[in-house]
């Protein structure tokens, strides 16, 4: 098993337009979680989504801001609010121009290899990074 999610995507957009949709708290409502986000390093901030008890995930993501070099590299944990034993990750954005558009790295990393819960989180979360997160950043950024 592996404790780290990788996914690599051209985007046809500018990394200024990428860059906005990742750290604008209201792009990130419309396309990622609710949130209270701030682009700020040490801000800590939840975001929100639906509870998953095959992994006993809450829905209340527990963020802090990490590493913010503006329209290159955003970093923040991520770990569930209310299981403060539980998946205690990172994720982070890294954009690189390419063209005319943007090549986005996402990397989420952290999942014990040893834990069933964590293991089956990361199946999960790495498919909905690559078809409904990434899906729905398209469709926000194509308007």
């Amino acid at each position: 098993m592996n404790d780290t999610i990788h996914v690599d995507e051209f985007l046809p957009h500018p990394p200024a337009t990428v860059w906005h949709a990742l750290t604008d708290p209201d792009a990130l409502n419309d396309w990622f979680m609710p949130n209270d986000f701030k682009p700020v390093v040490g801000h800590r901030f939840q975001l929100r989504a639906a509870p998953i008890e095959a992994t006993k995930f809450s829905g209340v993501i527990a963020c802090e801001v990490l590493e913010l070099q503006p329209g290159e590299r955003l970093s923040y944990s991520w770990a569930d609010a209310n299981d403060p034993g539980g998946l205690d990750s990172v994720v982070t954005w890294t954009l690189r121009p390419d063209g005319t558009g943007t090549r986005l790295f996402v990397e989420h990393r952290g999942f014990d290899p040893d834990d069933a819960h964590q293991q089956l989180a990361r199946t999960i979360m790495d498919g909905g990074w690559r078809s409904h997160v990434l899906r729905r950043l398209i469709e926000h950024l194509e308007g």
